[in-house]
This record gives C-alpha cells, structure tokens and sequence, in this order.
C-alpha cells in the first residue's frame, strides 16, 4: 500500500514537471525537455506513464487554450510512448538508453508529420494542403529533433538511472 501511494505521487508530480520542461523553454523554437522526460517515465513505468503523460496534455489545454492546435496532443505524445513501449527491454541497458534516446530525436524530427494529419483534418485541407503544412515546419522539425537528440544524449541516460532507482527505493 506504502508503495502504491509512493508511485502515485510521483507519477502525479511528474505530470507537472513535462509541462514545466515545456513551458519553461517556451522562448527558444521547438526545444523543450518533453521528449527526453517521456522517454525516460515511460521506460521505468510502462503503461503507468500515461498518467502523468496526459497530466502534461492537460495542463498544456489549460495553460494555452482548449483550441484546435491542442487536439494533436492528444494522441502526438501518446505515439512517443507506444514507441517505447515497443522497444524489447531485453536489450542491454546501454543499447535500451541509445534507442530511448534515437526515439526521443526520431519524435522531434518527424512532429509536424504526425501533427499535420489532425491539422489536415481540422482545416480541412487536402493531400496537397497536408503536404504543403509539412513542408512549411520542416525547418522546425529540424530543430526539434536536433534539440531531442542532444537533451536526450545529455538528460536520459542520468534520468533514466534516477528514475529506477526512485521506483525500486523503499522509501522516498
């Protein structure tokens, strides 16, 4: 029960703490500590990871607006955690942090790919307008997944080492 609480608190302040590493980069374009945090909550948590995941999407409709541009987030994010999911945790823990880490640059470089398809949808636009909306954040896309790479090179590995160790302490 100690346990079960333990990890609640902890899944419910790093819910916050997503949206504290996005807002709190709000000045520089498409660098946030977003993709690095999720990557590493969702490895130690699993499915758990969901919680503070949509804490995040939440605050972030809360913070910006209910508005259309927050409708992706909804399921943007989400992809990033299903991609973790999917990594075999079978592989050594050095090998397991390098593809946490090319997840982490992969989800910056291609946002705007999955972000256009609910744009596309919303504003009905076509294959050409899709395509055209992809084509406009490419440059940001670059910057994005640039910045993942290297947070995720500098911030995963010690966070993700953190964080284990905070899920099997007994105590806090």
């Amino acid at each position: 029960m100690k346990r079960d609480i333990k990890e609640l608190v902890i899944l419910g302040l790093l819910g916050p703490l997503l949206f504290v590493g996005d807002v709190g980069f709000e000045m520089l374009p498409n660098i946030h500590l977003v993709g690095a945090l999720l990557v590493v909550i969702a490895a130690v948590y699993r499915a758990k990871a969901l919680i503070p995941l949509y804490v995040y999407v939440f605050l972030n409709g809360l913070y910006g607006g209910f508005a259309l541009w927050w409708v992706p987030y909804l399921y943007v994010w989400t992809i990033l955690w299903g991609g973790v999911m999917l990594l075999p945790r079978r592989l050594s823990p050095r090998w397991y942090v390098g593809w946490l880490i090319a997840l982490c640059a992969a989800h910056g470089f291609l946002f705007g790919v999955l972000y256009a398809p609910a744009q596309a949808w919303l504003f009905g636009l076509d294959w050409r307008g899709l395509l055209t909306w992809i084509a406009a954040g490419l440059p940001f896309d670059a910057i994005h997944g640039a910045a993942n790479l290297a947070l995720g090179l500098v911030l995963v590995p010690p966070l993700y080492k953190l964080l284990q160790k905070l899920k099997q302490a007994k105590e806090l």
